[in-house]
């Protein structure tokens, strides 16, 4: 079956980093905030408790720690490649993330994604509040977030591609036709269709053609 659709997970997927780290550097909370994204990503704690707590340890930034965040933000190796190949077959691409649209909508302003789906902190007086403005994005959020990117172009989810590298990423793998872990977590290798030990992305072009 043809492929028509792909949905990235962002965080260690699309790019190298993990935003919400990069953030928690600038607090001072770089190494607290680090492990608890490992042991998330690892299936070992709850996901939005693990958010919950992380997004605490952000209180008090400025709001101006989005902008330098962003140039230390890098995309994984490989995905120019990839992108070029999906856009020159009309791939429909699309990007759902656990980070934050206060980061990704400006990283992403160029690559005219045909979807993008994050968190959003919120902002007060010019400093991040520690919360979230919209529900947050977990694993069943993840999944939604395919069913109706697909729904919306009236392609099948058997049609569809999704990719991601942790435990958050399990149900939106499940659920596409072709569920790839990229450099994944044991927990997400064990379930997906197919495992790409990496290091470059565009390694899965010769799957999807």
């Amino acid at each position: 079956m043809k492929y028509e659709l792909i949905l990235f997970d962002v965080d260690s997927t699309l790019i190298k980093e993990e935003v919400i780290d990069l953030l928690a550097e600038k607090s001072g909370h770089g190494p607290e905030v680090s492990q608890i994204t490992a042991q998330a990503m690892r299936g070992e704690i709850n996901f939005l408790q693990a958010l919950e707590m992380r997004l605490a340890l952000l209180e008090g930034l400025p709001e101006s720690v989005f902008e330098e965040v962003l140039s230390q933000i890098s995309f994984s190796d490989g995905f120019s490649e990839l992108f070029e190949y999906l856009r020159r077959n009309q791939f429909l691409i699309g990007a759902v993330s656990g980070g934050f649209h206060n980061v990704l909508d400006e990283l992403f302003a160029d690559l005219n994604l045909d979807f993008l789906r994050a968190n959003t902190l919120e902002v007060k007086d010019s400093k991040i509040s520690g919360k979230l403005l919209s529900q947050p994005i977990d694993r069943a959020a993840k999944g939604q977030a395919l069913k109706e990117f697909a729904a919306s172009h009236e392609i099948k989810l058997e049609q569809t591609v999704a990719v991601g590298d942790g435990a958050n990423d399990l149900e939106m793998i499940e659920l596409a036709g072709l569920g790839v872990s990229y450099m994944g977590k044991e927990i997400l290798k064990s379930r997906a269709d197919l495992h790409l030990e990496g290091p470059r992305l565009d390694g899965l072009i010769q799957y999807l053609k």
